[in-house]
């Protein structure tokens, strides 16, 4: 329902700006800008459904492998006593909290061309379990809660945008972005946890966080120690070999169940293709209404209007070039990756601007975009607290990150 009222206010305020621009201003180009993106942002929902149906035909196979050869519940025994306090709802060793893991293990390294079908696959699991099939259950919530909070260990894609645009010093962004992104990560898990009454005051959850944050503190001073070179080569490196260790393991374990793998991959490809053809209406309609608000200038006005407020309350506004990349995360992953190119190109990829781009880009996921496929691909229409929590993590991502910001590079 909260996808619904935001989708129709796209249109509206774009449609009002619009006229504003059309009637006050003279501007003739607008409606005609906004109609072509309508367009364009079609044309692209439906190429990266495309794009996708590759992808998804590997990885599910491979997951397809590992589910026949016990490797996901494996893991689902492991994470059986944190997954069942998160995931209450979900049986204790059930197969579906492998594929969680799987998902949010391919998030934190960066690899979203994997995380995608891992976390589809998981959504069919939790689908099987909810009871009322087009209502996002709670499970479904705190999972795409995870996704779109945006936990990431290795910004990869980010550090080499930097690099191509010519920054002293690419992987400088690495800590803020690891800092920005583990308090978005917390605070969602904070969200969902207070809409769903789950307790967080007990041994598992807090021996878990602590752990966590133990983890996240040694990996940055390990990083802090490396030169500009060796981060580029060992993040590269660490998250490919974990990668193809996936691959292998699984066609290992498979082979050892005594499964034939190629079968197995073959059964579990053919579900990607499904998927990808099941997503094009709600990328369409979640892109287009994207489009619209930006071509209509409704973005700028936004944008201006955060400066002059931020101006008239003595503050700092220093931050505000760097706002259009935190505001489209949420809607768009491409939209605020060209925002943050932009943000780099017009005041340089080591100016504070460009920094904080990059690190809003890498604090957040594309909530949005997350709720519109994952939802999507099982059906669900009634998406119930999933739209708040979400945008509650991605606002505690972007107040981290500027503050973050500020303390490193201003």
């Amino acid at each position: 329902m909260a996808l619904n009222y935001i989708w129709i206010a796209f249109f509206l305020l774009a449609f009002g700006v619009a006229l504003v621009k059309l009637v006050c201003f003279g501007d003739t180009t607008v409606f005609p800008t906004i109609i072509n993106s309508t367009f364009d942002s079609s044309k692209t929902a439906f190429e990266i459904s495309l794009g996708l149906t590759g992808v998804l035909s590997l990885w599910l196979g491979i997951m397809k492998i590992g589910e026949k050869g016990g490797v996901i519940q494996l893991f689902a025994r492991l994470l059986s006593p944190l997954f069942s306090k998160l995931f209450p709802d979900i049986p204790k060793g059930h197969p579906v909290t492998g594929s969680i893991f799987m998902n949010l293990a391919a998030n934190m390294l960066g690899l979203d061309n994997a995380a995608t079908p891992l976390g589809l696959k998981a959504m069919e699991g939790l689908q099987e379990l909810n009871p009322k099939k087009d209502t996002a259950s709670n499970p479904m919530i705190m999972f795409l809660v995870l996704n779109t909070s945006g936990l990431t260990l290795i910004p990869i894609s980010i550090m080499v945008y930097r690099a191509q645009l010519g920054a002293a010093q690419p992987t400088d962004v690495f800590v803020p972005i690891l800092l920005a992104t583990f308090f978005s990560t917390l605070a969602g898990i904070l969200a969902v946890s207070v809409y769903q009454r789950i307790n967080l005051l007990n041994r598992t959850i807090l021996l878990f966080l602590g752990g966590a944050s133990l983890f996240i503190a040694g990996i940055i001073y390990f990083f802090h120690l490396l030169t500009r070179q060796q981060i580029d080569l060992y993040s590269t490196t660490f998250a490919n070999v974990f990668l193809f260790l996936i691959i292998i393991g699984f066609i290992v374990a498979g082979v050892r169940k005594k499964v034939n793998v190629y079968d197995a991959f073959v059964e579990g490809a053919k579900e990607g293709f499904s998927t990808a053809v099941r997503i094009i209406p709600y990328l369409v309609a979640i892109l287009v209404a994207i489009g619209v608000f930006r071509a209509s200038g409704a973005m700028d006005f936004l944008i201006q209007g955060i400066a002059t407020l931020v101006r008239g309350c003595g503050l700092d506004d220093q931050f505000v070039g760097a706002l259009p990349t935190a505001l489209m995360k949420p809607l768009s992953g491409s939209g605020a990756r060209g925002l943050m190119v932009d943000a780099m190109t017009t005041y340089g990829a080591d100016s504070f601007v460009g920094r904080l781009a990059c690190i809003f880009q890498g604090s957040t996921d594309t909530t949005f975009y997350i709720l519109a496929v994952y939802f999507g691909s099982v059906s669900v229409t009634r998406t119930r607290h999933a739209v708040p929590c979400g945008l509650i993590a991605d606002f505690a991502g972007i107040l981290a990150a500027i503050f973050i910001g500020y303390l490193f590079f201003n």
